[in-house]
């Protein structure tokens, strides 16, 4: 390591639904448990009387086209990220193939937009092009966009390209195609950066292409590749792109039959807003290669299984209207309902615009809430409860920490609902930390749907951390500053990174280095050790005569917990 270091409670209505299949009340709380003095465990929500829609937290059933056959299919991929080092995508890529190749044996094309590799070497192309070239339906039109990755293989720009070129059979980054009468265009961003660059040159041509197609029948869909999303627009378009970016977005702008498909930001296709109508429609395309989320959840943006994650689009174009399918390759099943596009398109009839829900998420009449007592600490303690329920999708839970002796919210934090897992866990237990220890907490929990609806009602319960680790040395005045001193801490919780440093009383930690530190090692809720000063990283910090501190810290940072003093005195 571096020194861098109760009860329910009801707001609205909610309708009858059963808390989950094979597991009751009785069982729910065997999962957890109740404090002495506390009320924990969970009553009813009350009874409501107004009808709110009830979807499944999950659903996914096999879709067909309900008969009619498509004048055109083809599935969209993204982000397939193949490794030179391992073959775990390369794995998944050829499950995607040949998944696809079962779902849609009569391809009319086959799109990858951006990232084919994940460093952009030779090798990582040859697994693709191996794995690709073997499994493609020969009829079906492959098309081919590069992605930042693809530019990250330490060759300039131009011969990043050209390898690009070479090994996809591409003629150029950007290009046109017209299939059964419909036009494909397919962008290339012009870097490696990160956001990407698309250039007024390549811009102008996209109008000319867009002007072209609009010609031929302003009537049919335009279908537009590009790597990065344009910024605000689908979920996840934060990771979009800035430059020439309003001069990218008011050329597609005038024509609302444009279906613009991106990837680069590894967002999945079960949230709604993965699709997005204002001037035109967009579209994200996931990834192949592992999940990423919105920041500020405590599950973080990449959380913990993110690399389960594979996901294609198929889109299926009728004669007045486009089907875009969602498939989870991991799951081999269907995710959330198809989106539908009316042909000819008119912007007044978009339905999948950004005001489209407005109705709220609401927990259950017989929701249930309570504290996992195992998972109790010092700094935490962890709520399960029934998730919620939203006409489209819960996204996140607002959990407010509330200290009850004070009244004040002492944390606040969002949650993800984990929607992105398959099945979609039902109840969800959720850590939460950076409390103080033997403190009685009243947790809330709120639920937010995809487009920012908060639940009226909400679910509580009261809860009580645990007492945190105490030091004890074996004497508090040091002879010299060679001296050793044995400590005991008790009540330490099985250990995450958590350490123990050394300072002078009056520093900060976090601001300046500790002295000396060590990680905690734990023997029945125990840690001893023997300091000794000729392990100091500092030594000319400790000096006779001066105060200095033990700091507990839970994890890896400057979460400190506990703090014992001692002092150095003249031999």
């Amino acid at each position: 390591m571096t020194d861098k270091k109760i009860m329910n409670e009801a707001g609205i209505p909610v309708n009858n639904e059963p808390f989950k299949e094979g597991m009751d009340r009785r069982v729910f709380l065997q999962k957890t448990t109740k404090m002495v003095g506390v009320a924990v465990g969970a009553s009813l929500i009350s009874s409501l009387t107004g009808g709110l829609p009830v979807s499944a937290i999950s659903s996914s059933s096999v879709m067909n086209s309900n008969g009619s056959k498509p004048d055109l299919v083809f599935p969209v991929i993204s982000d397939v990220h193949i490794q030179s080092s391992n073959n775990f995508n390369l794995d998944k890529f050829v499950s995607t193939l040949e998944q696809l190749n079962q779902a849609v044996p009569k391809q009319d094309a086959f799109v990858v937009v951006g990232d084919l590799t994940d460093n952009g070497y030779t090798l990582e192309y040859d697994k693709f092009f191996n794995a690709y070239n073997v499994r493609k339906q020969t009829q079906a039109v492959s098309m081919f966009a590069i992605g930042n990755h693809d530019y990250w293989n330490g060759l300039s720009v131009a011969n990043a390209q050209k390898l690009f070129l070479e090994k996809s059979g591409m003629e150029s980054i950007y290009y046109h195609r017209i299939i059964k009468g419909y036009h494909f265009i397919v962008l290339g961003t012009e870097d490696g950066l990160t956001e990407g660059t698309f250039s007024v040159s390549q811009i102008g041509w996209l109008a000319e292409r867009l002007k072209q197609a609009n010609a031929d029948d302003p009537d049919m869909p335009i279908f537009v590749f590009h790597h990065q999303p344009i910024k605000g627009t689908i979920y996840g378009s934060e990771w979009g792109f800035s430059k020439n970016r309003d001069l990218f977005y008011d050329t597609l702008k005038a024509y609302p039959q444009v279906i613009s498909f991106s990837g680069h930001t590894h967002y999945p296709l079960d949230d709604p807003r993965i699709i997005h109508q204002k001037d035109f429609t967009s579209i994200g395309t996931s990834t192949g290669a592992y999940l990423w989320l919105d920041s500020g959840r405590i599950q973080g943006e990449v959380p913990e299984g993110a690399d389960i994650l594979n996901q294609a689009l198929i889109v299926e174009v009728h004669k007045n209207k486009v089907i875009l399918k969602r498939r989870d390759i991991h799951n081999n099943d269907w995710t959330g309902e198809p989106f539908e596009l009316n042909y000819p398109a008119k912007k007044n009839k978009f339905k999948y615009t950004e005001d489209r829900d407005k109705k709220a998420p609401f927990f259950t009449n017989d929701a249930l809430i309570s504290i996992v007592h195992d998972k109790t600490a010092a700094s935490g303690l962890a709520v399960m409860f029934t998730q919620a329920k939203d006409d489209l999708l819960v996204h996140d839970y607002k959990i407010s920490a509330i200290n009850v002796e004070t009244g004040k919210v002492e944390k606040e934090m969002l949650a993800f609902s984990e929607f992105y897992k398959d099945p979609i866990p039902n109840p969800l237990t959720l850590p939460i930390n950076g409390l103080k220890s033997n403190t009685f907490y009243e947790m809330k929990v709120h639920a937010i749907d995809a487009f920012g609806n908060e639940s009226q009602n909400f679910l509580k319960v009261m809860g009580k951390t645990s007492q945190g680790p105490a030091f004890t040395l074996s004497k508090d005045t040091l002879n010299g500053i060679n001296d050793k001193v044995d400590v005991v801490v008790e009540n330490v919780r099985v250990p995450n990174g958590d350490w123990i440093g050394l300072y002078e009383v009056g520093e900060n930690p976090g601001n300046t280095a500790s002295i000396w530190w060590v990680y905690t090692k734990v023997t029945d809720g125990t840690y001893k050790f023997t300091y000794d000063p000729k392990n100091n990283l500092y030594p000319a910090r400790y000096k006779e005569g001066g105060a200095y501190k033990f700091v507990y810290f839970y994890g890896s940072g400057y979460d400190a917990v506990a703090e014992m003093t001692f002092t150095v005195g003249s031999m």
